[in-house]
This record gives C-alpha cells, sequence and structure tokens, in this order.
C-alpha cells in the first residue's frame, strides 16, 4: 500500500512541477513536450478525461504527435471507444506505416470493434513486417476462425510449429479449426492440448467430445463427456451441465443402445433443466434407438411440450 501512495505521489509531484514550468513559461517558450507531460501525468492517475485534453494540445507539434496519438489510442481504447481508437492508431499508420506497435493496436481495437475484415488486413502488414511472430500469427488465425475460415487459419498457425509443441492457446484453436473442417486430427490436436493443459474446462472438453463422437470414437466421448459434466458446479451451471448431459446421453442411446445408462443420463438432465425439445425431436429420428426407449423419449417430449 505504501508503493502504491509513492508512485502517485511521484505522479502528482510531476503533474505540479510541470504546471508550475509552464505558468512560469511565457507563451513563446511552452513546448509541446510539456503539454505532454502533464496528459501522461493525468493519465497514470486515471484521470483520463484531463490527459486527453493535454495530450490533444501536445499532439500539435511534430515532436510528440505520435506519442500523442498512441496514447489518445489508448485512452479511447480503455474508454470502451474503439472505432475511436482505431482511428488514432492508424492516424500514426499514416506517418510510419512501419510501426507495428500501432500496427499492433489498430488490429486489436478493430477486432474490439467488430470490424475483423479490417483486423485480418492489418494482421497481414503486421506479420509481412515479423513473419517470426508466433503471437501475432496466433490474433491472425483467431481473427480468420472468427469470420469462419477455417482453412486459412489453420495454414496460419502451421506456420509456427514450435507455437504448436507448447502453447495450449494455438494448440486447442488448432483443434477448432480442425474440428469446424470435420477434420478427424481435430482428436489428435484436442488431446495434445489436454495433456498440456492446467485447468481444462467443461466447454473445451465438450468439444474435444464432439470431435471424438464425429471421429467414431464413442468410449473415449463417454468418456470426455462426463469429464465436463463433473468439471461443472451443480449450483451457477446447472443449465450448461445440463445440455452436456443430453449430449452424453444422447450418445448412449444411440451408439451403446443396450446400456440403460442413455435413458437414466436423458432424464437426469430433464431433471436439471435440459428442455430443448427440438432435440428430442430429432433424436426420437435415430434408426439405431431401442423402440421401448424412444418411446420413453417420446413421453419426455409430451411432458415437456405440455409445460409450455
Amino acid at each position: 500500500m505504501k508503493k502504491i501512495y509513492s508512485v502517485k505521489f511521484k505522479v502528482i509531484l510531476c503533474l505540479l512541477l510541470a504546471i508550475l514550468f509552464l505558468s512560469c513559461a511565457t507563451s513563446g517558450a511552452i513546448q509541446a513536450e510539456e503539454f505532454f507531460a502533464i496528459g501522461m501525468a493525468y493519465y497514470d492517475l486515471g484521470n483520463y478525461r484531463e490527459a486527453e485534453r493535454w495530450l490533444i494540445r501536445a499532439r500539435q507539434s511534430d515532436r510528440t504527435v505520435v506519442a500523442s496519438e498512441y496514447n489518445l489510442g489508448r485512452i479511447a481504447f480503455e474508454t470502451g471507444r474503439y472505432g475511436d481508437a482505431a482511428r488514432y492508431f492508424e492516424g500514426i499508420l499514416v506517418r510510419d506505416p512501419l510501426n507495428v506497435m500501432a500496427l499492433r493496436a489498430a488490429a486489436y481495437s478493430r477486432i474490439m470493434n467488430g470490424d475483423l475484415s479490417r483486423a485480418d488486413t492489418i494482421y497481414r502488414r503486421v506479420l509481412t513486417l515479423v513473419p517470426e511472430s508466433a503471437d501475432d500469427g496466433y490474433n491472425h488465425a483467431l481473427v480468420l476462425y472468427s469470420m469462419n475460415r477455417f482453412s486459412e487459419s489453420e495454414a496460419v498457425l502451421n506456420r509456427y510449429p514450435h507455437a504448436l509443441d507448447e502453447n495450449p492457446a494455438n494448440i486447442l484453436l488448432l483443434a477448432r479449426v480442425q474440428k469446424a473442417q470435420e477434420k478427424v486430427e481435430a482428436v489428435d490436436s484436442y488431446a495434445k492440448w489436454l495433456s498440456i493443459s492446467a485447468e481444462p474446462g467443461a466447454g473445451e472438453l465438450n468439444e474435444y467430445a464432439q470431435a471424438l463422437e464425429a471421429g467414431g470414437f464413442f468410449a473415449r466421448a463417454i468418456e470426455q463427456y462426463q469429464a465436463a459434466v463433473n468439471t461443472l458446479s451443480e449450483g451457477t451451471d446447472l443449465e450448461r451441465r445440463a445440455a452436456i448431459r443430453f449430449d452424453l446421453a444422447r450418445l448412449y442411446l444411440s451408439a451403446d443402445p443396450d446400456n440403460p445408462m442413455g435413458m437414466s443420463e436423458l432424464e437426469t438432465a430433464v431433471s436439471e433443466g435440459f428442455s430443448d425439445t427440438s432435440l428430442l425431436e430429432i433424436l426420437l429420428r435415430d434408426l439405431r434407438i431401442r423402440s421401448e426407449n424412444r418411446d420413453e423419449i417420446r413421453r419426455i417430449l409430451e411432458q415437456l411440450q405440455g409445460r409450455r
């Protein structure tokens, strides 16, 4: 706590000295550097409104325009004005098109603003300048994945094999783009991710189970669906638990129709809040399900429809 107060005291002292200098100087001697110093002192104090006011004045000078624009962009970003942030960062690029820091900031601002197409274009520029950057490669691949350009996303990730050997985020994204393309390789990628992931979440385990199921690895898929259920708490995550339990029940009922766990899991899912009648209707049309189980599913469906 003393250290925090010490830092704040130093910032305030710098601010007071800068203002004192300006008050003593003649108008012709006032330099943009002092405006910038005051703006950054306010920025460090978290007073973004005052910081913005002084940085706007500081950017009138060629000597401080780039630093001022960059920090105005930071303020806009931190206050949720992502479009303004992108325009500040892209303004720097007009003067300095090779400024990698501004390119990265502009790309991330475009992501936050929902302009993925523009973010894609900017990341291509970044990777032309720093092609070895696995972090920028991951971000670009993530943008492409979000645009449903899965094969392109996979191609970008494969340029960084070292990151795919040790970085869980990169490996998980690779698994997802492979799964989206219905590639059986997704199973191995999810398994690799799981082997080095510190705390796998229910959502990721559920994805892995879906990939295993799509690949025909039913026993392993059941294990992962169950692991996903066990990861979620019985209180706050009840709805998600119910949805995953339904997937588990569906797989038991279709892939192992003689196993009584199928109906047991389905009844548990419904008791925990599962109520998607459209999925139950699809399940009823699965010819692999035994007739007596189909009768029970129809009864559950009618009960849920009667509640509406």
